[in-house]
């Protein structure tokens, strides 16, 4: 979904002036660079670093919110032959209880595609499936799949401007909101696959959904 904070965000910080903030150390998630990808064998020596994500979301469909809980993700930025250049490390994301189905969980999955590199009109992109599980659902049920990814497109969030809350070592804190979220009719789901759509409002145009999603950046040299 339009998820994801992305990776800029200590560059958007330092444009907009904003000064650093302080925040006490069980306010801060643990950042884990174990998914950090390493650089390209041609990139330009000092200029890599990794980014370790932790957020919280939360998707509305219509009126219906769903948390999301925590969503890691892990991505290196740099230059190659001084050109801008990523790699994609890894999302991960704990299934979570799927309001309004009991028993059902609904789990994040990166769907094959990113760009981090922030400009005017978004902060990044990023592509990502839904995995619907239930004791009577397929097991491959889901919105969007692997091949037919859902396109996230994520844009600074007013109520939740950028800050730097440390320094050393580098930490920023954010947030993006996807007003844009356009969501398929589930798939592979079987025989009750037709309820769950019922229950979620699905498939639900762009203007119906919203994505929101707070994020702890730290950066890792590479």
């Amino acid at each position: 979904m339009k998820l994801l904070a992305l990776g800029a965000a200590a560059a958007a910080v330092a444009a907009l002036g904003v000064v650093p903030g302080t925040a006490s150390a069980d306010e801060l998630p643990t950042f884990d660079f174990t998914d950090c990808p390493a650089p390209p064998a041609n990139a330009d020596p000092g200029t890599w670093r990794c980014e370790a994500f932790v957020s919280q979301g939360k998707l509305t469909i219509h009126d219906r919110e769903i948390p999301l809980g925590e969503l890691r993700m892990t991505f290196g930025e740099g230059r190659v032959n001084g050109q801008y250049a990523q790699v994609f490390g890894a999302m991960r994301h704990a299934p979570v209880p799927l309001p309004g189905l009991p028993g059902a969980t609904i789990q994040l999955h990166y769907g094959g595609y990113s760009d981090f590199l922030n400009n005017d009109e978004r902060r990044g992109e990023v592509d990502v499936y839904a995995v619907v599980r239930h004791p009577l659902l397929r097991g491959d049920c889901s919105i969007g799949t692997p091949a037919a990814a859902l396109h996230t497109v994520v844009h600074d969030d007013p109520a939740v401007p950028p800050r730097i809350i440390s320094d050393d070592p580098r930490i920023a804190y954010f947030g993006v909101v996807d007003p844009d979220l356009a969501l398929p009719a589930t798939t592979g789901c079987g025989p009750l696959g037709k309820l769950v759509d019922l229950r979620l409002g699905l498939p639900s145009p762009a203007e119906e959904n919203t994505f929101q999603q707070t994020t702890y950046v730290q950066y890792k040299p590479l």
